[in-house]
């Protein structure tokens, strides 16, 4: 039963008492393999009252988000933002970044039981149009994500070179162009990150990852939230928009987006269309066929 929360309802309290500065050794390690895991960020109640907000919106919504809320979320739910903005979250990002930060998009990843959708092998880069490999994916667990459910899996060492995509727009397939390396990967090299609600994984950009079906009973539910230094640019398409998370911004490579002022509030969301559409522009540059546009 979806737990129903009205719009509006007052902001979720993330805090706790948890500390996620990387040590020296995390920061190092995630240098060499391409991501660290697990960085606990929300205490397993906190995760839950994230997790059921969603579903509330998923509950007015049909029982699924829409699709067009579910790119640059954040930018149309106050809670959201509060996510991409949190300190302990911010802190681990930071260690791999520097003090300057934006978050350049968000997304759910969410696999039902038995509905067949999966993540192909691939490299995030790949049509990002992003000027460095400086970038680092936040991937925060709502929902216990194991070998069972179709957790995340990473292909060590992998993040140090681009590697040739083909797209096959497979309609189980979660990503924008369902886009997969055009090269072998041996299942055996994978590693499985298994992550308690409440927990984080970060992933550098290029790294090989991807993810199997949920064979559990229960809903696997993940936030992916893209982070980059203020000195990355935008090389493919038109000037892209990001929001300002931490530090300063004087380089001015981005449009700066503004947090919502309250739960779908009308400006925000023809504000977060206008922005999303221009960034499917650039995740669709050269696509065959335009995929999984976002309806207007």
């Amino acid at each position: 039963m979806y737990c129903r929360i009205p719009p509006g309802a007052p902001a979720i309290p993330l805090g706790g008492e948890i500390v996620t500065a990387l040590s020296a050794s995390a920061v190092a390690a995630y240098r060499e393999r391409g991501y660290h895991f697990p960085v606990p960020v929300f205490t397993a109640e906190e995760a839950a009252a994230l997790h059921d907000r969603l579903r509330a919106i998923e509950a007015r919504s049909g029982g699924r988000l829409e699709r067009w809320m579910n790119r640059k979320p954040h930018l149309i739910f106050p809670w959201l933002d509060a996510v991409v903005r949190n300190p302990k979250v911010l802190d681990a990002v930071e260690a791999v970044l520097g003090p300057n930060i934006l978050c350049w998009n968000s997304q759910f990843f969410a696999k039902q039981p038995g509905d067949g959708s999966f993540v192909s092998w691939h490299q995030d880069a790949t049509y990002w149009g992003l000027s460095e490999p400086d970038v680092v994916t936040a991937w925060i667990a709502f929902t216990p994500s194991t070998p069972e459910s179709g957790c995340m899996r990473v292909v060590p060492g992998t993040h140090r070179s681009q590697i040739k995509h083909t797209d096959t727009f497979d309609e189980k397939n979660l990503l924008t162009r369902g886009q997969e390396v055009a090269a072998k990967v041996d299942d055996r090299e994978a590693v499985d990150v298994i992550l308690r609600p409440g927990e984080m994984s970060l992933h550098h950009v290029l790294i090989v990852h991807g993810s199997n079906p949920n064979a559990s009973p229960k809903p696997r539910v993940g936030f992916a939230i893209r982070y980059i230094p203020t000195y990355v640019r935008q090389i493919v398409g038109e000037a892209d928009c990001a929001s300002l998370v931490r530090g300063v911004d004087t380089h001015g490579h981005f449009e700066l987006e503004s947090p919502p002022k309250s739960e779908l509030d009308p400006a925000d969301v023809e504000r977060h269309r206008r922005m999303i559409d221009r960034q499917q522009k650039i995740l669709y540059t050269g696509a065959a066929r335009p995929g999984r546009r976002i309806p207007v």
